[in-house]
């Protein structure tokens, strides 16, 4: 029986169209910038999103560390939302690495920053202070989607106010593609993007960075600093390069069928359905339930992830079919019809 793993979109598995694309790479030693697949990578999405230059690095965690190095000194803040990836799920890199100050604030609903908090967090110049330099974005946030008018905004409130302006666009397409928009006109706000290429679009590894050429060299030291070169990376850039050729209009097919796993869920005695933004389905059930709702799913070969909270995110992916989400719903509703 085929697996059905909800648990992210990370969980993906190569195609078999990606997997040649990655035997027949050319490679070099990246280095020394002498990477064919990976330069052309760089200078690929780079071009797409608008940017001078781009650095592609192992992970999305390395490429907003890399960012927030780049931008800040030791001494200095960044403002950013109290549930971002950057602040909350990043280990603390930023601080640990780059003695760089997080200043949290509450998100909305919507994971927008509201532009009056942030305006209230900016320090003022005084010694008593970190000096503030940042302000970062997530696009998309738990699936959510930043209104075009708010990034416009923000953008325009960051310049007046001296700050750079980063997004985590780890999900940029998946936003892109919600939006029924191109990905640059998300990323043109802002001085530097970070997009994951393993996540919706199915890559095994990788992010880059796009930013100006300034930034992208303080960038490439630190990532050579934090242990971050390698060498013969272009069979990971020939899977990157294949995902961006073939995977971001069927994006829409994972939100489509989260929509269809909303509307199946929601229609179940026991589970209260939160929301459903982008490819992510949001769901509460009883705590007392999850570790046996957990091994129900399992023995039907379903995964969740399953925590210590009620809430759970379900997350649907190029390796989620119809036919798994037809499963999934009737596997739901067969353990809330024994209860």
């Amino acid at each position: 029986m085929k697996q059905v793993d909800l648990r992210s979109d990370t969980v993906t598995q190569p195609t078999a169209a990606m997997r040649a694309a990655m035997l027949d790479a050319a490679v070099g030693d990246d280095v020394y910038g002498e990477d064919p697949t990976v330069n052309a990578l760089q200078r690929r999405l780079a071009d797409d999103l608008g940017f001078e230059a781009g650095l592609f690095v192992p992970s999305g965690t390395q490429s907003n560390l890399l960012a927030l190095l780049a931008h800040c000194e030791r001494g200095d803040e960044y403002i950013v939302g109290m549930d971002a990836h950057t602040y909350k799920f990043e280990g603390g890199g930023a601080a640990v690495l780059g003695s760089i100050q997080p200043q949290p604030i509450v998100q909305a609903e919507d994971g927008s920053l509201p532009l009056e908090r942030v305006a209230a967090a900016i320090k003022p110049d005084d010694p008593h202070f970190a000096r503030t330099r940042l302000l970062a974005l997530e696009n998309t946030w738990h699936g959510r989607t930043l209104p075009l008018d708010y990034l416009r905004d923000a953008g325009e409130f960051a310049r007046a106010h001296g700050l750079g302006f980063h997004l985590d666009g780890a999900r940029l397409f998946n936003a892109a593609v919600a939006c029924g928009v191109p990905a640059r006109e998300i990323a043109r706000h802002f001085d530097t993007v970070s997009v994951c290429l393993s996540k919706g679009l199915g890559a095994p590894v990788g992010s880059v960075l796009v930013g100006p050429q300034s930034l992208i060299d303080k960038a490439r030291r630190w990532r050579k600093v934090c242990g971050g070169g390698w060498r013969q990376a272009g069979m990971l850039a020939a899977a990157c390069l294949h995902a961006l050729d073939h995977h971001v209009e069927r994006l829409a097919d994972d939100h489509a069928r989260a929509i269809r796993l909303a509307e199946g869920l929601g229609t179940i005695d026991g589970i209260a359905l939160l929301g459903r933004h982008t490819n992510m389905v949001f769901i509460d059930v009883p705590t007392e339930r999850l570790r046996a709702l957990d091994a129900h799913l399992r023995e039907a070969g379903i995964r969740i992830s399953i925590g210590y909270l009620p809430t759970l995110r379900l997350v649907t992916h190029l390796d989620v079919d119809d036919a798994g989400i037809d499963r999934t719903i009737a596997a739901f509703a067969r353990f809330f019809a024994a209860s």
